[in-house]
């Protein structure tokens, strides 16, 4: 299979009615890459997905695919494929038949594509129960036929819409890694919809942060998580204090916020033990709250209770001023 195609958003736009969902995207997707797509409820991030896939029709502006305007395309002449958040299985067809079914429409033989779906849950590691119908498996085994359907096509890209939110939290962790470790196997680009945080920093290479129909940041992982370019950045991806300091607001991470005996004034609000840290929360006198995330050990050689009076400092240099 070749891997490597070009995704790209020219001027994407959609409106329902009066409303913009999705206002003048401009993006280019690194081939073979992982990208989430991430943001708060009604950001846009489905609609541009399910656009990409053709379950959306365009307003206005293009999707090029390997060069190619697909915009206009139905879903299935687009070399995408889409999984589906509820994974949409047939319950009366067997997990083989299931993975089969586009072959099937496509008039394929039953011996090639019983051959081919194999292969496909062999990658999935679900060959064991090909013979099951979709009632008898579980979320994380339902969830691993569905993207063995979604990629018995051969697509260029794989779009997921919170393929996840339906796991119980230790098989989301569980299939984050299994996803990741089928996307490098692969070779093609996975865009990822979702709106957890730890999801998008664990599984991407690349995040791009949507709020109000727009893309607010995009970048590498680590760069959007380490040097968030607005306020609603840095509160959506977690982790950061946002301080109004003369000249503007400022963020400074809450792993680099110390207690100390001579600092910001401050109080206590929480304290949230969360094992090998613990998160405590305070108040400035300006009214700014601050969050401090200190390592477990040194938290209890000096533990503190809401309603405590604390001291706060930092290094200037981990200060992150935002743009306006």
């Amino acid at each position: 299979m070749r891997t490597g195609y070009d995704l790209e958003l020219v001027h994407l736009t959609k409106r329902y009615g009066e409303t913009v969902a999705v206002r003048d995207l401009n993006h280019v997707f690194a081939p073979g890459s992982y990208v989430c797509f991430l943001g708060p409820s009604g950001c846009g991030k489905s609609s541009t997905l399910r656009m990409i896939a053709g379950h959306e029709e365009v307003s206005e502006g293009s999707i090029l695919l390997d060069g190619l305007d697909v915009s206009h395309l139905a879903p299935a002449q687009r070399g995408t494929a889409m999984m589906f958040q509820n994974y949409a299985l047939f319950p009366h067809l067997s997990v083989r038949d299931n993975v089969a079914f586009s072959l099937r429409m496509k008039g394929v033989e039953k011996a090639t594509r019983h051959a081919r779906a194999n292969d496909l849950l062999e990658l999935v590691d679900m060959v064991h129960l090909a013979d099951r119908l979709p009632a008898q498996l579980s979320g994380g085994q339902q969830q691993r036929v569905a993207l063995a359907r979604a990629l018995v096509t051969e697509p260029k890209v794989l779009l997921l819409d919170e393929p996840l939110s339906a796991l119980d939290p230790f098989l989301r962790i569980r299939m984050r890694s299994e996803l990741k470790r089928l996307q490098r196997e692969l070779g093609i680009t996975f865009i990822h919809v979702t709106h957890g945080q730890d999801e998008a920093l664990a599984l991407a290479d690349e995040i791009v942060v949507m709020n109000n129909a727009v893309i607010e940041q995009a970048g590498p992982a680590r760069e959007v998580w380490a040097l968030p370019r607005t306020e609603f950045v840095a509160r959506f991806i977690g982790g950061h204090n946002v301080i109004a300091l003369p000249g503007g607001k400022v963020t400074v991470r809450a792993d680099a916020v110390r207690l100390v005996p001579e600092g910001l004034a401050a109080t206590v609000t929480a304290v949230e033990y969360q094992g090998a840290s613990v998160a405590v929360t305070t108040r400035t006198e300006s009214g700014d709250e601050v969050l401090a995330l200190l390592p477990e050990d040194q938290f209890f050689l000096a533990p503190k209770s809401p309603g405590e009076a604390v001291q706060l400092n930092w290094d200037e240099g981990r200060l992150h001023r935002l743009e306006a």
